[in-house]
């Protein structure tokens, strides 16, 4: 097991950090606040602790620019140097607005009047 100085340590995990937030493009919007999601996992995500502060509520959660969904937290804590949020629901975010009927796949597309 090696010892490294304070120092390089810090400096160590500094560059995994950067690294973590360099190649991920997802990222949570809570308002007019965005953080980047560093990595997440079947019931949450985890967000940069210096940058963030622990969320409730419902946040949208965005891959690059497509917004994917809308979560949910119900619980955040901070654990070193993350901040561990579980949500309790996701919602796929959609580009339509959902329909509340059936629809017929043989139906017309369009009527076309009589003259």
């Amino acid at each position: 097991m090696e010892y490294l100085p304070k120092e390089v340590s810090a400096g160590l995990a500094l560059a995994r950090k950067s690294k973590q937030k360099s190649a991920s493009r997802m990222r949570v919007r809570t308002g007019a606040q965005t953080f980047t999601i560093l990595r997440h996992w079947q019931n949450g995500f985890a967000l940069d602790a210096d940058e963030a502060t622990p969320l409730r509520g419902l946040v949208d959660v965005y891959d690059g620019p497509r917004h994917v969904s809308n979560c949910l937290i119900v619980a955040s804590e901070s654990d070193g140097n993350e901040i561990l949020c579980e949500y309790k629901r996701v919602t796929p975010a959609l580009d339509r607005a959902p329909q509340d009927y059936e629809v017929d796949e043989g139906a017309p597309i369009a009527l076309i009047g009589r003259d």
